[in-house]
């Protein structure tokens, strides 16, 4: 089995890997479709999942142009009215006006192309860039968990790479990038991340050589299961590998998943932010 030459990396897929690159395997390269759910109970799950879409169709509206309180007005009452006066009344409403919400841009590392989906870009052109990635789960990860997520590298990287169009043409320089994630159940509990010249290196550093350990794995068939037993929890081919039937806590879990290899769900002719 080899890599094909036009596979597109994610911050999902190379999170995927890193976590257990079995599970990589069976879902990107084997495409093996498997209905166990990631937590339970089923249904909280579902409700969880369609939550955090309509959120996000709020903050997309909102963001090219559509007043948030008129936005309001319009839900009444209930959750997801909860979660958007949060977004109301945290700092996030001002955010710099050039916004860009649910865009991709993409960028050539290590033979492959590396894409990054993004929430929103807010953009103060030749000043600074802003990354919020919006969550709705149930948990708060410790930021020390964040540091350490592909998205937190991913995402600031592609920027940089990549934004240019968005920044009038210039190429964004990583002190000008930062990452924001903002969890709707915590509104006064942002973490944020400042990017850096430093970062930036080492990101490259390593993805690139994270896409190239991948390559390799897929040429000599080599996907273990992982060894921290702990994170099949969550996992839906969990069964299947005999790492346990029952799902994980959806007390405990992030933010759930709404589909399967979405990054290669994309089509790149039409998206005009991409630089090779």
């Amino acid at each position: 089995m080899t890599l094909r030459p036009d596979f597109v990396f994610s911050q999902g897929s190379l999170q995927d890997y890193v976590d257990c690159p079995r599970r990589f395997q069976l879902r990107y390269l084997l495409r093996v479709a498997w209905p166990a759910p990631e937590a339970e109970p089923a249904a909280e799950l579902e409700r969880e999942i369609e939550l955090g879409q309509a959120f996000h169709r709020l903050a997309h509206q909102a963001a090219v142009g559509i007043p948030a309180e008129t936005l309001l007005t319009r839900l009444g009452d209930g959750d997801l009215a909860d979660l958007w006066r949060a977004y109301l009344q945290s700092p996030l409403v001002n955010l710099p006006a050039r916004r860009y919400p649910e865009i991709a841009l993409a960028a050539g590392l290590a033979g492959y192309r590396l894409m990054a989906q993004f929430d929103l870009v807010a953009v103060e052109p030749g000043q600074r860039a802003i990354v919020v990635d919006w969550k709705t789960g149930r948990a708060c990860p410790q930021r020390r968990t964040l540091a350490q997520r592909m998205q937190t590298r991913v995402y600031p990287y592609i920027l940089v790479r990549a934004g240019a169009e968005l920044n009038d043409g210039r190429s964004l320089a990583p002190a000008q990038v930062e990452m924001i994630y903002w969890y709707a159940r915590w509104p006064e509990q942002p973490e944020c991340f400042v990017y850096s010249a430093r970062q930036f290196e080492a990101d490259e550093a390593h993805l690139g050589a994270l896409i190239a350990r991948i390559a390799q794995a897929a040429a000599d068939g080599d996907f273990p299961l992982t060894e921290h037993v702990a994170r099949c929890q969550f996992c839906r081919y969990r069964s299947l590998c005999a790492r346990g039937v029952g799902a994980g806590d959806l007390e405990t879990l992030d933010e759930p998943s709404a589909g399967e290899g979405a990054a290669e769900a994309f089509d790149f002719d039409q998206i005009a932010e991409i630089a090779f």
